[in-house]
């Protein structure tokens, strides 16, 4: 249900942002709101309102809001004051603190809305505009009469010169809220079935994409016997959807993408407690953030090379025909892999996509997304994903990456001769989950899917992005800006 969802659109000049807006929030460096240099964009007295209030407001390190009525044209009056600069771990945009000013501020519960960007680099409007719909979830099941909403979003300097905000930009923040719409979505509603007919509805009408679905015991045929395996006993079968972009003339290179879509997730046979199977519903994240970033590049026709989406579809449920503990399966690489625990199956689906994308589809480069472990979290926190790459200067275009679009991530090592040892079995190539879980979990996790693809050519990373994708009690949306950048730098 849509109702009641704040809609955004774009201005293109601060007076076409301000007409008939009830309530405006002003975001700016602290620095914005001192001496005589605010940007002439409001009459004297809100001028003169906004800067008091600025002033004021101490933003600390993350950033503060406040308002004040005015009584002038505009109702109220808010403003997001930013800390002047951050840490090198952080990035310049300052995403993060847009991202928690806009939320406090509530200028999405207003009926006309609009927001001010003052940036310092007209760069910095992609991870801005992104944050700002962020704080604005799309999914309402409250009952009640919903009103709609609007809010327009406008961008200058500085010095008040207007920073245009491009297609990409705004595609951007329209595929980032479908990904967050859809981990917010509840798991029932959004099953493997109901998850493929998004996708295709996602994607109708794009040019030159073309899609392909293996279902249920098909994938066995296709020898992806992880997929098949952890999804077999849902109600609905498991699934891998194949989207394929090739525009016209396309060059030499060809980028995967690969997204873990777990639907839910129980645990299966070694079933989750109480506390640690709540919030499963977002185990489908990587999924949804590289469908949002596929649709951003594709509509928005911003590479001309082959970009292939692989979306593994699964819920991860409990019955007489679940995959067990001690279970032998052949994985699409012809690996096998001994079950020694049922919930870690994310690395069972994207051991066979990245497989099937290096050997079937011979991509060159392969990007997998996922929420992989709960490691993560631990190792670097909330608002930075850890990636794991087998090309040093693959890693480093994540980390620059992250920083330009405000998607920010950090390397953990990657290591296979450390980490092989966790899964060793006298039985099987591997198992799926290691011996001991204080040797750099998420490194290893991330090692058991460069397993499948380590006999091959390809340039591999990962993205684990648990803790990113679903911080509190929402989705965030998070990778759909940070890949459709990554694929952006690699493709030039």
């Amino acid at each position: 249900m849509l109702h009641g969802v704040t809609k955004i659109s774009y201005a293109s000049t601060p007076n076409a942002l301000l007409t008939g807006a009830e309530a405006v929030l002003v975001v700016a460096p602290a620095a914005v709101f001192k001496g005589n240099k605010f940007p002439k964009v409001f009459s004297a007295s809100d001028t003169a309102l906004l800067r008091k209030l600025g002033a004021a407001t101490a933003p600390g390190d993350r950033g503060a809001s406040a308002s004040t009525l005015s009584s002038g044209k505009i109702g109220q009056l808010m403003v997001g004051v930013l800390p002047n600069e951050g840490s090198r771990y952080n990035s310049p945009s300052r995403a993060a603190a847009i991202h928690r000013v806009v939320a406090s501020s509530g200028i999405g519960r207003k009926k006309k809305g609009a927001v001010l960007l003052i940036l310092d680099d007209a760069a910095h409007v992609l991870p801005a505009c992104n944050a700002i719909g962020r704080a604005l979830p799309e999914l309402s099941l409250k009952s009640g009469k919903k009103s709609a909403k609007s809010l327009r979003i406008g961008a200058i300097d500085k010095r008040g010169k207007v920073i245009s905000i491009d297609k990409s930009t705004k595609e951007t923040v329209t595929s980032n809220r479908i990904a967050a719409r859809l981990v917010d979505t509840p798991p029932t509603d959004l099953n493997p079935t109901a998850y493929a007919r998004v996708i295709r509805a996602t994607l109708k009408g794009i040019p030159n994409v073309t899609i392909k679905e293996i279902k249920g015991d098909a994938l066995l045929k296709a020898k992806l016997g992880g997929i098949h395996a952890v999804g077999r006993c849902a109600v609905e079968p498991p699934r891998m959807i194949i989207a394929t972009y090739a525009p016209p003339r396309a060059t030499g290179k060809h980028f995967a993408l690969v997204g873990k879509g777990i639907t839910y997730d129980t645990g299966g046979l070694h079933i989750k407690g109480r506390g640690g199977m709540e919030g499963m519903k977002a185990d489908m994240g990587g999924s949804a953030a590289v469908l949002g970033a596929f649709r951003t590049l594709t509509t928005t026709k911003a590479v001309r090379n082959k970009v292939t989406l692989i979306m593994c579809l699964a819920e991860n449920a409990i019955g007489p025909a679940a995959y067990k503990p001690d279970d032998v399966i052949t994985m699409h690489s012809g690996k096998t892999v001994e079950i020694n625990n049922t919930d870690a199956e994310g690395r069972l689906l994207l051991g066979d996509g990245v497989s099937y994308a290096a050997r079937v589809l011979k991509a060159d480069t392969i990007i997998d997304a996922a929420t992989l472990t709960g490691a993560q979290l631990i190792a670097t926190g909330l608002l930075h994903a850890a990636v794991f790459s087998n090309d040093a200067k693959l890693e480093q275009t994540a980390v620059e990456s992250g920083t330009r679009s405000g998607d920010l991530c950090h390397p953990l090592p990657f290591a296979p001769e450390f980490y092989k040892q966790e899964f060793a079995t006298p039985l099987a190539d591997m198992r799926n989950s290691v011996k001991n879980r204080g040797n750099a979990q998420s490194s290893c996790a991330a090692q058991f899917i460069y397993w499948h693809i380590e006999d091959t050519q390809a340039k591999w990373l990962h993205i684990d992005l648990a803790g990113p994708a679903f911080p509190s009690n929402r989705a965030t949306g998070y990778g759909v800006a940070l890949v459709a950048e990554m694929i952006r730098t690699l493709g030039k």
